[in-house]
């Protein structure tokens, strides 16, 4: 009974997985405002009564997707602050970050397309508010490891602010060509750089 169990279960967490796979499918392709269920249970290889044994609405497949990129990025934030010293050059840190975020962006365009939010939609916009607070949490601990005396509420608007920078200007390299889209990531880098280092932050940051 026990093993029929843990089976179950099994197939019942590998169904949601590919689910908010059909989600992020759908998302990337047409925005999460246009996205139906039935949409995403027929992406998925789904009845709409199978897809509702697992989530009832698409407010619940937002939620799930919130949770999925929020715990699913921990283990790499979590690698990357353990990589970060006070002896990291800041523009190592920037070209890492900003990196990473350029490459996630291709693998993930759900992800940001959730990440922007929506100023018609509460529950959208509290699932981007969300998002980005959670990066701007771990930009913020990179932070503070690096400049152990830089202030809590301090790192985390820095962080804030970071992550805004980025946001604002993915789009951008999103629609140039390769030749641009490298200059405006240069450019984005030289910003958070002059940013971290001049703003009225501690002096060892």
């Amino acid at each position: 009974m026990a093993e029929r169990t843990v089976r179950r279960q099994a197939r019942g967490l590998k169904r949601m997985a590919e689910i908010l796979d059909a989600a992020e499918q759908v998302i990337a392709e047409i925005g999460y405002p246009d996205m139906t269920t039935n949409q995403v249970a027929a992406r998925a290889g789904l009845s709409p009564g199978s897809l509702y044994q697992f989530f009832r609405n698409k407010e619940e497949i937002l939620d799930g997707l919130v949770t999925r990129y929020t715990d699913g990025r921990r283990d790499f934030w979590e690698s990357r602050l353990a990589a970060v010293t006070p002896e990291v050059p800041l523009e190592a840190l920037v070209d890492g970050v900003v990196d990473e975020s350029v490459a996630f962006k291709a693998r993930s365009p759900a992800y940001w397309s959730l990440l922007y939010g929506s100023a018609t939609g509460d529950k959208l916009a509290a699932a981007s508010q969300q998002l980005h607070q959670a990066i701007a949490g771990q930009v913020a601990a990179m932070l503070r490891r690096r400049s152990p005396g830089l202030d809590e509420a301090r790192a985390l608007l820095m962080g804030t602010m970071a992550v805004a920078m980025v946001k604002a200007v993915m789009p951008l390299v999103s629609a140039a060509g390769p030749a641009r889209a490298a200059e405006l990531v240069a450019e984005l880098k030289r910003a958070l750089v002059a940013y971290l280092r001049n703003g009225p932050v501690t002096s060892n940051v």
